[in-house]
């Protein structure tokens, strides 16, 4: 028996995954309140008559994450507390057959490409004028900017084509018109995200436009950073680092999976690249944009991955020293040519080996913030937490890398403002520092 009353025009669509998904999620805000909905994200106030959940269905973990989440406002519903349950993106789109047999409480699943027929549903328009309008669920000082959508690569591990599609990329005249809109509104840093950046414009323009792009950016009035997500390592274009060099909003970061850098382990893996052509990339970067951070990711516990070639990979990480790392534990994804091979690494041997791996970066972080002491940084304000301002360095992008810490008892900070920083103290992960003025009157 319901006991209070639901609007039916009031909506929370609550995100999964990674920022590609949010962005996504954006989109559908700013549709819905186009057609006069009521939209919250990542909340449910007592009142929502609708919840839109936006899954990932990247790996394990991630899967078991949006399945939960169904399953919790599923149940919400069968008690009354919301009035219509929809599930959208990755999970939806790889499992939606499962998913309708399974979770029969779910009104309907929508796939990652499926934005006008789950408005179609709501009795709500597609409208093509909100397109390049995007409501903004981070911070107003940044914005996501997806330049394509899904990927030609065939890595064997990976899943993302099976839910995302081929590879598609957006104009520069639309990208640069959504970026215009992002800095009337005060947004300062894009970040530029996609499955694969390098291949930019390759569909459309047939040839790598990536630079084409930056420099279209770069011209953008309000807009002072544009960092680099997800590019991909083999044929890299260093014609991308010549556009870093060259201009001076694109900030001198780039964010390059390498998945492993044993020769086993990479050809398994469809990498079509070399340890010893990584290794030559990653020298060529550098000296290229001194300076620059490197971020990349691994991936441990490949099938077949023998603790040989697991030590490769940490003398590599060992050698090349890069200023942010990340790892993660292969999961057996169903459909790609990796489920073909048996899953034969134990998840215990996976999880020691991540250990192992961060422990390594974890010194090796330490000791490029270290030596950060005492010197200078231009600092964007991102947050104030109990009685800390938080904000980065051009070094270190949203969610996943470094801060640099203030302390608000002392300074003064604006919120989405630059600020020269001091660095004073560090940590594994964190920079800590005080504000200073080179300019003083």
């Amino acid at each position: 028996m319901k006991t209070k009353t639901l609007k039916a025009n009031k909506v929370s669509v609550i995100t999964l995954g990674c920022s590609k998904n949010l962005v996504d999620s954006e989109d559908l805000i700013t549709q819905l309140k186009g057609n006069e909905y009521e939209v919250a994200h990542d909340t449910v106030a007592k009142d929502t008559g609708i919840v839109i959940i936006n899954t990932c269905g990247f790996i394990d973990l991630a899967k078991e994450e949006s399945i939960n989440t169904i399953l919790k406002y599923a149940q919400v519903k069968s008690k009354g507390g919301i009035e219509k349950l929809y599930v959208t993106g990755c999970l939806s789109q790889r499992y939606k057959d499962n998913l309708e047999e399974e979770i029969p409480e779910v009104d309907a699943f929508f796939g990652t490409l499926e934005l006008p027929r789950l408005l179609k549903t709501l009795e709500a328009d597609y409208k093509y004028e909100l397109v390049g309008e995007r409501v903004l669920t981070t911070p107003s000082h940044f914005a996501y900017l997806k330049i394509s959508e899904g990927c030609n690569r065939t890595c064997s591990f990976c899943a993302i084509p099976l839910m995302r599609g081929g590879h598609v990329s957006k104009t520069i005249e639309d990208l640069v018109k959504e970026a215009t809109n992002f800095a009337k509104y005060g947004v300062k840093e894009l970040i530029l995200i996609a499955q694969e950046l390098t291949y930019y414009g390759l569909d459309i323009y047939k040839k790598r436009a990536l630079p084409e792009l930056l420099r279209a950016l770069n011209s953008i009035d309000g807009i002072e950073w544009i960092r680099l997500q997800y590019a991909y390592p083999s044929k890299f274009p260093m014609e991308i680092m010549d556009a870093m060099l060259e201009l001076p909003k694109v900030c001198n970061y780039l964010d390059i999976p390498l998945q492993h850098a044993a020769d086993p382990i990479l050809l398994a893996m469809k990498r079509q690249i070399t340890l010893a052509q990584t290794r030559q990339l990653i020298h060529d970067i550098r000296a290229k944009v001194p300076g620059i951070a490197i971020r990349t990711t691994f991936l441990v516990g490949f099938p077949g991955e023998t603790e040989e070639d697991f030590e490769v990979l940490c003398d590599f990480v060992k050698e090349m020293r890069f200023e942010r790392l990340g790892v993660f534990q292969y999961s057996h994804e169903e459909d790609t040519s990796a489920f073909l091979s048996e899953d034969n690494i134990p998840d215990e041997i996976k999880a020691e080996r991540a250990q192992r791996l961060m422990e390594i970066q974890q010194e090796i972080s330490l000791e490029l913030n270290h030596a950060k002491i005492g010197k200078i940084y231009k600092v964007l304000i991102d947050k104030k937490e109990s009685g800390f301002y938080y904000g980065r360095t051009e070094f270190d992008s949203a969610e996943v890398d470094n801060e640099v810490i203030i302390d608000a008892s002392s300074n003064y900070c604006s919120i989405g403002g630059f600020v020269d920083v001091l660095i004073e103290d560090a940590t594994e992960y964190d920079l800590i520092g005080n504000v200073i003025d080179l300019n003083p009157n």
